[in-house]
């Protein structure tokens, strides 16, 4: 059998070369998606999620809660199984004081916790995904190209959620809904290795864009679903399920809900991405604003 050299570990052979392996795997996982039935896996996920069997929820909770190190001080509830379910567990809320909103009228706060990915200019009607991909802003958002054309030369930003992150969202600024478009799609894992590798990757997944009206102009904030991420919530209509319609659903409110900076707006039922897109002239991102920075929920990432 033929191996190649660099990645024999038998005897007298360098070993495997730690970057090469790391690759390998980041290709297999990104192949893997496309044969994974993601719908059905997000069925049974969406199921065992929302079980408030004692035995199986607690399980869940527990084996998660020491998997990925969660702070359990934080927490409004004294003891992790305390949560009727793993999913109501996950979507928790935390103390009041556990995230501090920058009180700076100016500041634009982060969403969320986790990571950013990308952070820079929106460029004849596009974002930068990955080196040399991008995705446009219209399908983004899931609107025209006129209308998407008034963000260009804006700022966007990309957060990415890690399991081990708290997964609600917050409004970075003040602001009054006045849009929210459901665009199904894939489901994706939205890591590094499948952003480094899926064209469009986030204008190609299941996602609930919503504008807002604020203090400067309009602004959007894009819900982006991921593998395992069953539906999406939000503060102003509940649980969003699309039972894979192929449709761009356009959501429009008699009442428009407001919510001052960092205020909850919705929350993933199980991990994912936000993105921020905001008109020319709106927002200066942060100077250590750049991939891989780690950011909080309420943490100053820019100013308006």
């Amino acid at each position: 059998m033929l191996a190649r050299p660099d990645l024999e570990t038998g005897p007298g052979s360098p070993g495997a070369n730690p970057a090469e392996l790391s690759a390998i795997t980041d290709r297999l996982f990104v192949t893997l998606q496309t044969a994974v039935p993601a719908r059905m896996l997000g069925k049974l996920v969406h199921r065992l999620a929302r079980s408030r069997r004692p035995w199986l929820k607690n399980a869940l909770i527990r084996s998660y809660a020491a998997l990925f190190d969660i702070d359990e001080s934080e927490m409004t509830a004294a003891h992790c199984v305390d949560y009727p379910s793993w999913n109501a567990f996950f979507t928790r809320e935390l103390r009041p004081d556990a995230r501090p909103i920058d009180p700076d009228p100016d500041a634009v706060c982060s969403p969320t916790d986790g990571a950013v990915q990308r952070a820079g200019a929106i460029i004849d009607g596009r974002m930068l995904q990955a080196k040399d991909m991008f995705f446009t802003t219209a399908k983004l958002l899931g609107i025209e190209p006129a209308e998407a054309a008034g963000f260009d030369g804006g700022s966007f930003a990309t957060i990415y959620l890690a399991p081990h992150n708290y997964h609600r969202v917050h409004a970075p600024l003040a602001g009054t809904l006045r849009q929210m478009n459901f665009i199904p799609g894939r489901r994706y894992s939205v890591n590094r290795a499948t952003a480094d590798a899926i064209p469009g990757l986030f204008a190609r997944n299941e996602r609930i864009a919503c504008r807002f009206d604020g203090p400067g102009g309009p602004y959007w904030v894009v819900f982006v679903g991921a593998m395992n991420v069953a539906s999406i919530s939000t503060a102003w209509c509940g649980e969003v399920c699309s039972g894979g319609k192929p449709t761009i659903t356009h959501y429009r409110h008699d009442h428009t809900p407001s919510f001052d900076k960092g205020d909850y707006i919705g929350h993933f039922n199980l991990g994912s991405t936000v993105i921020l897109v905001f008109p020319r002239g709106a927002v200066s991102w942060a100077g250590d604003l750049e991939a891989g920075s780690p950011v909080r929920v309420g943490r100053r990432i820019g100013s308006s």
